[in-house]
């Protein structure tokens, strides 16, 4: 595969952006690939080579590369003008088809980004609990904010320690870890710190290690200790939102959270977040109540247009072929590598999937550390050369869109088989 523009690219941004990328896992060795162009399921690069798109803006791009409605709703926008910095009706209609989906948000907040959704939950949640400690799972990610970007300490019961340089320890002090599908890690944590925990935050189902799905019955505890001992219990749904279902994983699982996060599809490829629950707890946001938040760019009218569109092309199409086309991928992957003998687990929900090479299954971000990463990277360049895109990490999630055709899934199926074969 040829790929010398993409390579010649890379070494001009090694010298203008750190590590030559925008963000921390485009930065795949010895260099990326470098995209110029997107339509439906395929995208092309700078080297002309075109690719079936598993990794879709790492899960935005529900309906694909530009979408002929989202497009001309987008066109339409930037006609009548990109920013106001003033209120707009299509935030009052969206806002409507969020609720009308995902009822646990009453009221809603919409912002820039996931990051920031899940930072002003957090906010709130402390100053409705008046609060200060919150729990996450370790492997969680819920942004590149200062008390999410902590590490497990060696157990449930220990504070975290800063992920990063320049995250505070005194920060990194009030954030809590406990492991995934462990409700007695949870149960130890919350009982060791009675009555100081504002909220557990959590993706229903882990999607920034892999897709690590919840074991049966365990949202059902997490909701009844949160509620137990008065934590706000945060569902991050900034991936499984209209995308598991139209409801998302509260919906899909049936656990009611109380404040949600939502972004990626919720944006239909533009920048976009949410954050909302009941009146009652969103009514201490400003300005109605002292919890500040606020974004220039908060609600922008081209996140809006593209966002609004694609739930309507989605509450009309449903999800339910799509999520087929998921069911269909992860039982020919685990077929196939079942007759090849490959020690390879291949895990997900709906249209979300990913495979780990190793002995699963992989329940946990611990189990999933254990996984061949090396094999998964090599595994991924094969899959390069035979035409499928996949994240070039073995921690993201692989995801399919509406645009993606049973031919595809054949295509992806038969790469998959020549690439296993490769690695046995």
């Amino acid at each position: 595969m040829n790929a010398e523009r993409s390579k010649a690219l890379y070494e001009r941004a090694k010298a203008l952006m750190p590590g030559g990328v925008s963000s921390p896992v485009r930065a795949v060795q010895p260099y990326p690939l470098y995209i110029v162009k997107g339509e439906g399921g395929r995208v092309r690069d700078a080297d002309d080579n075109s690719f079936i798109d598993l990794v879709l803006g790492f899960g935005p791009l529900i309906l694909g590369h530009a979408h002929p409605m989202v497009v001309h709703a987008l066109q339409a926008q930037a006609a009548d003008g990109t920013l106001y910095g003033a209120p707009h009706e299509n935030e009052i209609l969206l806002a409507k088809m969020v609720r009308k989906h995902v009822p646990s948000m009453e009221m809603m907040r919409f912002v820039s980004s996931g990051t920031e959704a899940t930072m002003h939950a957090l906010r709130l949640a402390r100053g409705f609990t008046g609060r200060n400690k919150v729990i996450k799972m370790n492997g969680g990610f819920h942004g590149a904010h200062d008390s999410m970007l902590v590490r497990s300490g060696s157990g449930t019961l220990t504070h975290g320690a800063p992920d990063s340089l320049g995250v505070p320890e005194e920060t990194a002090r009030n954030t809590l870890v406990v492991e995934f599908n462990d409700p007695q890690g949870l149960r130890s944590a919350l009982d060791a710190n009675r009555g100081q925990v504002a909220a557990v935050i959590m993706e229903p189902m882990l999607g920034n290690v892999g897709p690590v799905p919840p074991a049966p019955g365990y949202l059902e505890t997490v909701r009844e200790l949160t509620r137990k001992h008065g934590s706000l219990l945060i569902f991050d749904e900034v991936i499984t939102g209209f995308r598991l279902s139209l409801g998302g994983a509260q919906s899909f699982y049936d656990v009611c959270p109380d404040l949600t996060v939502l972004g990626k599809v919720l944006g239909g490829g533009m920048p976009m977040g949410a954050f909302g629950g009941p009146k009652e707890i969103m009514s201490l946001v400003s300005p109605l109540g002292k919890v500040y938040q606020a974004g220039t760019f908060s609600g922008n009218p081209m996140s809006l247009a593209a966002g609004l569109t694609t739930l309507q092309v989605l509450e009309k199409e449903g999800l339910d072929k799509l999520n087929a086309k998921g069911e269909v991928i992860r039982r020919s992957f685990t077929q196939i590598a079942a007759e090849k003998g490959a020690q390879a687990e291949v895990q997900g929900e709906g249209s979300i999937f990913q495979i780990f090479f190793g002995k699963g299954p992989f329940d946990n971000t611990s189990r999933v550390m254990e996984c061949d990463k090396g094999k998964y990277m090599t595994f991924y360049r094969s899959m390069l050369e035979h035409g499928v895109y996949m994240p070039p990490s073995q921690f993201e999630s692989c995801f399919l869109c509406t645009a993606h055709t049973y031919q595809d899934l054949d295509a992806i199926k038969m790469a998959f088989a020549e690439c296993l074969e490769g690695l046995s």
